[in-house]
């Protein structure tokens, strides 16, 4: 199975994240493009962590049963399932079920991971799922994964 690389058309990896995507812009989702995606993929999960935030690996965004496709459009719509994404399901990621982007406080600089994983199945979780319930009910379903790393002061 070849190796599935996560890129992004709005920023490079490791690049500077653009300010639309961002709690100081549009914070709107960034486009994801995904390289090498295997066919036994039945749905992808996305978490987006904040590796500079106190609490270790903050998320800003868990999303989960989007159907395979080599292209998640950026600007997903908030709320709780995404009727334009397959009825993919948001959880509970910076206290809300929508994409909240990179707002470092003081000027400060934080490291994000866009997190890609590509699931064996479609998961059975609520929009009050967090993080840690869905990374426990991916356990033995992760077919490939794969990270964007981004940065924004």
């Amino acid at each position: 199975m070849d190796k599935l690389i996560v890129s992004s058309p709005g920023f490079d990896n490791k690049g500077l994240i653009p300010i639309e995507y961002t709690g100081r812009g549009q914070d709107i989702s960034p486009e994801l493009i995904l390289e090498n995606l295997c066919e036994e993929a039945v749905s992808i999960a996305v978490i987006m962590n904040d590796m500079g935030h106190p609490v270790p690996a903050y998320n800003h965004w868990v999303i989960w049963n989007i159907p395979p496709a080599s292209t998640i459009p950026a600007d997903i719509p908030h709320g709780l399932r995404v009727e334009s994404l397959g009825n993919a399901v948001q959880g509970r990621g910076y206290g809300k079920n929508r994409y909240r982007g990179p707002k470092p406080p003081f000027n400060w600089s934080h490291i994000y991971h866009f997190n890609v994983y590509v699931l064996d199945c479609r998961l059975e979780l609520p929009p009050t799922a967090r993080k840690r319930h869905l990374l426990e009910a991916m356990q033995g379903h992760i077919l490939q994964q794969a990270v964007l790393t981004g940065h924004y002061k």
